[in-house]
Parts: structure tokens; sequence; C-alpha cells
């Protein structure tokens, strides 16, 4: 069990919100910041802390801050500037960003944060909505080992695992190999599925079967019947997986790396955003090919 510490948590949307949540269950002191207050103040409905009315506010006396937002223009937004949480932050506390984000990103924030003498990791999370409900995420996390040792039983709260996989960048790499793979596993079982629908089988019985074999995949177990039912409102919406994707792309760009299909698939993306299915979730891929 960590010691109970006073933290932070900044942005509180569908992940944000019950990752907060298991740090106050967990008996930690919370102070929660969210840019519409009324997020907040649902939050404090439902789990005891308190309110910032800032980033820099909410951080104060914190020894570690988490933050959960949208892409690196959020996360600077709510790091940088009077009212960010770095000048909020004491000498020798720690800042935690679960936020999927470039490496860029991270670099830059922990140079900041090393100039205030604060610690920081890039912790990004896999296992989306219900993961972070549950408290089952996955964290890959980029940083300093002595940083890492900090805040790992801390973030225990709402982590199923968490590990250090380099310095800082690292969290966010990772996650972006996360996301490769996801989107390449999506695209096959959405050709199988529907290859298997004009090929007159029964996809779900098929299922039963070939999950119990090497194409095994949490995206058969929890995806393959509402893939097969064309239901799709839920879940990791393709709007976010294109933002992943497009890090990934950029950073592939910089380092050489081929991602072929990623970029494909990138694009079976768009057009799926072309037919409105922007807040669909990324399973969704098979409405191309079920709906030609």
């Amino acid at each position: 069990m960590a010691d109970k510490q006073k933290v932070a948590f900044l942005g509180l949307g569908v992940m944000g919100f019950p990752m907060a949540g298991h740090l106050a269950n967990a008996g930690h002191d919370v102070t929660v910041y969210n840019r519409t207050a009324s997020r907040a103040e649902a939050w404090l409905q439902k789990y005891k802390g308190r309110r910032g009315d800032t980033p820099a506010a909410a951080a104060k006396d914190a020894a570690i801050v988490f933050s959960c937002v949208g892409n690196d223009d959020d996360v600077r937004s709510i790091v940088h500037g009077d009212r960010g949480a770095l000048a909020g932050m004491a000498e020798g506390s720690v800042y935690v960003d679960h936020t999927t984000a470039s490496a860029e990103v991270a670099r830059e924030i922990e140079s900041a944060a090393r100039k205030r003498k604060v610690g920081f990791l890039d912790a990004p999370v896999s296992g989306g909505q219900a993961g972070a409900e549950n408290g089952k995420l996955t964290v890959m996390v980029g940083g300093e080992p002595g940083i890492f040792d900090r805040a790992k039983p801390v973030i225990d709260a709402y982590a199923r695992a968490c590990v250090l996989m380099g310095p800082a960048g690292s969290g966010q790499l990772a996650k972006m190999v996360n996301q490769i793979c996801i989107a390449g596993l999506l695209q096959g079982l959405a050709e199988g599925l529907n290859f298997a629908v004009k090929a007159g089988l029964d996809p779900i019985k098929l299922v039963e079967v070939i999950s119990k074999g090497a194409a095994q995949s949490w995206q058969m177990d929890n995806r393959a019947h509402t893939m097969v039912e064309g239901k799709f409102s839920f879940g990791f919406a393709v709007d976010w997986m294109r933002k992943d994707l497009g890090i990934c792309l950029a950073e592939a760009k910089r380092n050489k790396a081929r991602l072929p299909a990623t970029a494909l698939i990138d694009q079976f993306y768009a057009q799926v955003q072309a037919r409105g299915g922007n807040r669909w979730d990324t399973s969704s891929l098979i409405h191309l090919l079920a709906n030609d």
C-alpha cells in the first residue's frame, strides 16, 4: 500500500475522472482541476477532495501532480505559464502526465520540470474507459528510476501493470507501439469477420473456435461480437485513434521506421470519419467492408 499523499489530478475526462476517483478511494488527499469547472464539481459530488481554480492552484503543495488531457497543446496549456502546474509545484515534487502525446512534448516538459527541480514521468495508459473505471490500466512510463519508484505505489491505485520503459519520452514511444499493434489487429479482425460472413460461416461460432488458438486477442474477445452486429457507439473513438496514429506516423518519419500498414489503416479510419463515425469505436473498421 502506498503512503497517503497530497496529490492533484488535472483533467477529468472519461479517463481522468475515474483515475482521480481511485486515488481518492485509496485515501490520498486529492485536489482536482478541469477546464470545465462543472466537471470538477461533478467529481466532488462522487469523491472526497477539493477543486483548484487553476492548474497551479490545484498543484500547490502536492507531492505528485497527475494529468490526463487531450493532446500536446492541451498538456502545454496546463503545464506552462503563471497558471500552469509547474508554477504551483514545490521543489522535489513529481509531475506525472498520463496523456497520450508525443515523445517530443514529454522531453520538453521534462526539461522544464528539471529547471524547477521537479521530477517528471511521461506515463500514457492503455485499457480504455473500462480499464480506468475498474482500476486495471496498463501504464507505460518514461523517466528516471528514482522518480518512478516514488510515483509507482500511488499509480498502482488504478493500474494492473506499471513499467518503466526508459528515459523521458519512452512511455510515449511504448504507447505508440501499442496503438500500431491495435490498429493492425483490428484491421485483420475486420477483414477476417467480413470474409467469414461472405463465405457463409457463422461468425459467432467461428470466433468461439479461433479465439481458443493463435488468432486470439483482446480485440477478438471484446469486439468481435459487436463488430458482427454493427454496434460501435462505445469504446475508444476513431477521432482519438487518428490522433494517436498521427503521432506514430510523425515519430516514424523522424526515426525512419517504416509503417506502411499503419499509414494505410489511418486512411481507412479517415474513411470511417467521412461516414460520420468520428465517435464510433475503433472496431468500426469493419463498417467499410460490410457496407462498401
